[in-house]
């Protein structure tokens, strides 16, 4: 059982499921009680009988209502470990759901800054082990500890009302037990920490050679990734191995003390039951049984305690994980003073516009004094060498990344005090690696809608706009074909023309398209570029490109270059007073023409 801020008011919100498991347990554990004085009573009934002090009619009525009290226990605690389970066992898992399901609610708020610092083996760890360790914490944990508690102190009271003298004895190894889970307990936590690290560690390795094993198998480094992988596998299994040794070392001693224990009680007992037979406080062979039976019972109390340190020691390690992932701050969100708009008409509107990424170490933006306009209706191609911050602008205008105020307006209105769900609901995005979903293409194109009730006329609609359908139509089960991870099993020109297509189904106010044509051939690009210019009429269209061809026919070019921008103008215009745009034209046309020939 654990308290901190990140779960507190978990347990605020199945307070009734807890307080159930919590009542029932509390009965279970008073029902148990019993079952020693009952079995005492038992054996001193036939003891009785043997030494004449009772007839045959006595001792059977006695076992009889013996036997039927035993059995109303046993039907109680029946009754009552199921309503433990279904409160504790149930309201932890109810918990975690809740916890995890923020979490992921969380990580959808977090910044395009964090996930190029954090690996996604790391988080896969986080929503997987570390989520399971807190459960097994607040559940188990909790019955554990009450057990240890509440069981524990009442058995200890019940041995000493049998005889004080027998339960002294057990004072001693129960101080050496607590001593023992106090001192390994931190080292616990640590160890578990530097576990669960380098699980996520190894998590990281895996993950990646999965995602790369295409490259992987082409540079043929099969055997230096198995001795990576070997590498963390080793280091996560050393982790492990220290941490279960210390849980064993544990276990063990404090298995060895209640051994110890249970030998002293019986050479004890029975030295007692003899000393005491015949007087006036005798210590009977009844009560020495009872007395084992309770020992027996406080066992698990005794054995508790190392357990609810090994998965205390687990869950503060994890849910101290947990919370520094929920403390991440969310960087992108909307201000108080926000601007409600019913919809974008696609001005926009760069203004001596200045960006630095915030993880960069640079002190160089990657953007600088970026100033142009877009009206609503223009196609419009931005282009420039790779890494002159074509995606940057995109980026801001998608607002993954926050601006100082007055640098970019969208049909007038400041870019950050806008809200950001209708900004990238009104923007139609096609990212250059045309990312996919392991679904069917109708739902990778239908992303954007909704999936169930978007007809698949208008998923065709837009296939053949992108120049896709045709391709489609020859998949055997059509639209309905389930495309790998990532969208591996179509090629690099299908996975960018069914990104467009899915960016076209919105028919967004402003359409952004990054460098989304460069791996279909010229044809196929000149025909999704006319269907463009008719389907998107009257809409904002970006195109960005490093290939001329793709730009050519934009109403305007924005030529950038190292982050600034050079010019701004028609293909002629600039091919006349650009010497960049004019260079980089000539180039790329002695290239095809190499190419051709």
């Amino acid at each position: 059982m654990m308290f901190s801020k990140a779960i507190n008011r978990y347990y605020i919100k199945f307070l009734p499921l807890f307080l159930l498991g919590i009542v029932s347990l509390l009965v279970v554990d008073l029902a148990q009680l019993e079952i020693p004085v009952i079995i005492g009573d038992l054996v001193d009934s036939l003891e009785e009988f043997r030494a004449g002090e009772r007839s045959a009619a006595e001792a059977r009525e006695a076992v009889t209502n013996i036997l039927l009290t035993l059995v109303l226990i046993t039907v109680l605690i029946i009754v009552g470990r199921f309503l433990w389970r279904i409160g504790i066992m149930g309201g932890s898992r109810r918990m975690t759901y809740e916890l995890r399901d923020d979490m992921f609610d969380h990580a959808l708020k977090l910044s395009a800054r964090f996930y190029s610092e954090r690996k996604v083996g790391g988080l896969m760890a986080l929503f997987i082990n570390d989520i399971e360790a807190i459960r097994r914490a607040i559940g188990p944990g909790m019955i554990m500890t009450i057990d240890a508690i509440f069981l524990g102190v009442l058995v200890l009271g019940r041995m000493f009302m049998l005889d004080f003298r027998m339960t002294a004895v057990l004072v001693v190894p129960a101080t050496i037990v607590a001593i023992i889970g106090i001192v390994i307990g931190n080292k616990m936590r640590q160890r578990f920490r530097e576990a669960q690290k380098a699980f996520e560690d190894l998590s990281d390795v895996v993950q990646e050679s999965f995602s790369g094993i295409a490259v992987i198998k082409a540079f043929v480094k099969e055997n230096h990734e198995i001795k990576n992988f070997l590498k963390y596998n080793q280091n996560a299994k050393d982790k492990n191995i220290r941490f279960v040794r210390m849980m064993m070392f544990m276990r063990a001693s404090v298995r060895a003390i209640v051994s110890l224990s249970f030998v002293l009680i019986i050479a004890f007992g029975a030295q007692l039951v003899d000393l005491t037979r015949g007087t006036a406080d005798p210590f009977t062979l009844g009560d020495l049984v009872a007395f084992i039976a309770y020992f027996n019972m406080l066992i698990w109390p005794m054995m508790a305690i190392s357990m609810i340190i090994n998965v205390r020691s687990r869950g503060k390690a994890s849910l101290q994980r947990v919370e520094e992932f929920l403390d991440e701050p969310v960087e992108i969100q909307d201000p108080d003073d926000v601007i409600q708009i019913d919809g974008l008409e696609g001005n926009i509107e760069f203004n001596h516009l200045y960006f630095k990424y915030p993880d960069e170490q640079a002190e160089d933006e990657v953007l600088k004094d970026i100033t142009f306009n877009v009206e609503a209706g223009e196609m419009v191609g931005i282009l420039g060498r790779t890494g002159s911050g074509k995606t940057s602008i995109v980026d801001l205008l998608l607002r993954l990344y926050n601006l100082e105020e007055g640098m970019l307006y969208l049909d007038g209105y400041d870019i950050m005090k806008l809200p950001i769900k209708r900004v990238r609901e009104d923007i139609g995005y096609v990212p250059q690696d045309g990312f996919l979903f392991s679904d069917t293409i109708k739902n990778n194109i239908a992303l954007g809608l909704d999936a169930d009730e978007t007809p698949l006329d208008h998923v065709q609609q837009v296939a053949e706009l992108s120049d896709v359908h045709h391709n489609i139509a020859e998949f055997k089960h059509g639209y309905d074909t389930i495309i790998g991870e990532r969208g591996v099993t179509l090629s690099g020109g299908q996975k960018q023309r069914v990104s467009i297509a899915r960016a076209l189904a919105k028919n967004p106010p402003i359409l952004i398209m990054d460098d989304s044509v460069s791996a279909v051939d010229t044809s196929t690009e000149e025909k999704i570029l006319r269907n463009l210019r008719t389907v998107r009429k009257g809409k904002t269209t970006i195109i960005i490109a490093h290939r001329v061809s793709t730009v050519k026919s934009a109403d305007k070019i924005v030529v950038i270059d190292e982050g600034r921008v050079l010019d701004v103008g028609t293909h002629e215009e600039l091919y006349e007073r650009c010497a960049f745009y004019r260079e980089l034209v000539d180039r790329q046309q002695l290239e095809e023409e190499a190419e051709v020939s």
